[in-house]
């Protein structure tokens, strides 16, 4: 059995959704299929909901269209003798999210709740008409067994209760496909309905995957599957036919935008595959992800995440890396912040630490709290912020047999004229992480990729 997963732009059009059907249509076995909100929809609701909280009563505007989108493709791909069912079925959560609409213009608040109320509704609906549209399946809403928890402020799957819940609503073998909505989720406490942010899809359908123990995890996009960097700033990049778990997720972490990390942990633990393929080009061998590979290559990719605050930590106490290293970071996870990279670059006595530039100004009151003693005796002399830095992550599992390529892909860029602000060569086993100025992070990318992987 296999977990079908298709994000928005697979679902976004006639035309997409036409290949949907086709790709599910020829399995020869049921499958469980997990669909994101039509392409953009997500986007739409949010504004919308913004704009009715703000006494503009453009949202009514805005549910005509949404009404004439979700219409079109039920007159177009859903089987006649099922169509007035499943419009009208479309057509009782369109009127619930109109009524939410209505109540925020009036109330001029958009309370969290209620935003994530608002932006259910595109899961909801796409699952419907998707699973009205294949030629043999059922639904399931997912509201019914992904459960949600809080944490720092967000909420995360809970992963006991959920698995608990996905088995018993997904009884094996199953009969017939079942199709699903990603994303959404309810509070395990509160049963409000919640979500699982940046990627929520792709977690759903892994958790899902992890919990029957299916044979392959199949994430449906818009490209043909991971490739060696990001082809819209170098045209050599080329696909990578496989790769490992760690590589895939230290690709993504790195800003490769094909899968959300979090999506990988649950099928990564239990062995299973994921594949990555082109709805638009189902063709095409795509990516697998596997453990199982016999032999190999030293780098598998180059990525770039943009978007980043460079912190300097100085002084006499930055030469004990491990001292500096274990504080800081106690201190940003005991506040939800996550630390991307620590490097250094020729200073005995200089750590850099590389944040989400969003979090930088919270982190940097964290790290001067934390180190306050040393920063009046003189242990440190200061602690700095520098935003809009991009983080370039040369990966591959082998990497540690290419001796001094950290060093040599300095070197190149110092060559032509790229400041590097740090450099992470060592602290990992996979990944040797580059700082530089955002402005200079295409060139940068281009040379990089040029060095450690067209040149192989």
């Amino acid at each position: 059995m296999k977990v079908l997963k298709f994000g928005g732009t697979s679902v976004g059009t006639i035309e997409s959704l036409t290949n949907v059907k086709k790709i599910v249509d020829g399995l020869d076995r049921p499958a469980v299929v997990v669909v994101s909100a039509l392409g953009g929809l997500t986007d739409r609701l949010i504004s919308t909901a913004k704009a009715a909280s703000e006494g503009k009563d453009s949202f009514e505007e805005a549910m005509i269209e949404f009404r004439l989108r979700h219409h079109n493709i039920i007159e177009a791909l859903v089987p006649e003798v099922k169509r007035v069912e499943t419009r009208k079925k479309v057509d009782t959560l369109l009127d619930q999210l109109g009524d939410i609409y209505r109540g925020l213009y009036q109330s001029k608040t958009l309370p969290e709740r209620t935003l994530d109320l608002v932006v259910s509704f595109g899961e909801r609906m796409s699952s419907i008409i998707v699973a009205e549209l294949l030629k043999e399946a059922e639904h399931k809403d997912s509201l019914s067994f992904m459960r949600t928890e809080r944490w720092f402020n967000k909420n995360i799957a809970d992963r006991a209760l959920t698995e608990k819940l996905i088995k018993e609503a997904f009884p094996l073998p199953l009969e017939k496909t079942v199709v699903t909505g990603g994303f959404i989720s309810r509070d395990r406490d509160s049963k409000e309905i919640t979500n699982l942010g940046r990627g929520g899809s792709d977690y759903t359908a892994a958790l899902i995957a992890a919990a029957l123990d299916a044979e392959e995890l199949e994430i449906w996009t818009d490209v043909d599957g991971f490739l060696t960097t990001d082809p819209r700033v170098v045209k050599e990049a080329r696909i990578i036919p496989t790769m490992t778990f760690v590589e895939s997720m230290e690709l993504c972490t790195y800003g490769a935008k094909v899968v959300y990390p979090p999506t990988i942990y649950p099928v990564f633990h239990k062995g299973i595959p994921i594949r990555i393929l082109n709805t638009f080009n189902p063709e095409a061998p795509g990516t697998l992800i596997t453990d199982n590979i016999e032999g190999g290559v030293a780098v598998r990719g180059v990525s770039a995440l943009a978007k980043n605050g460079l912190i300097k930590i100085e002084g006499a106490l930055a030469g004990n890396v491990a001292t500096v290293n274990t504080r800081a970071f106690n201190a940003m996870s005991r506040n939800g912040i996550s630390v991307l990279l620590v490097g250094k670059v020729d200073h005995s006595q200089e750590v850099s630490l590389i944040v989400p530039i969003d979090e930088m100004e919270k982190a940097l009151r964290l790290l001067k709290n934390e180190f306050a003693g040393e920063l009046q005796n003189g242990d440190i002399l200061s602690i700095n912020g520098e935003a809009e830095v991009t983080v370039i992550a040369v990966v591959g599992e082998q990497i540690k047999q290419l001796a001094g390529l950290g060093a040599r892909l300095t070197n190149t860029l110092w060559r032509n004229n790229i400041s590097v602000k740090a450099v992470s060569d060592g602290a990992s086993e996979t990944t040797i992480g580059i700082v530089v100025d955002s402005s200079q992070e295409k060139q940068a990318l281009a040379l990089i990729h040029e060095a450690a992987i067209e040149r192989r």
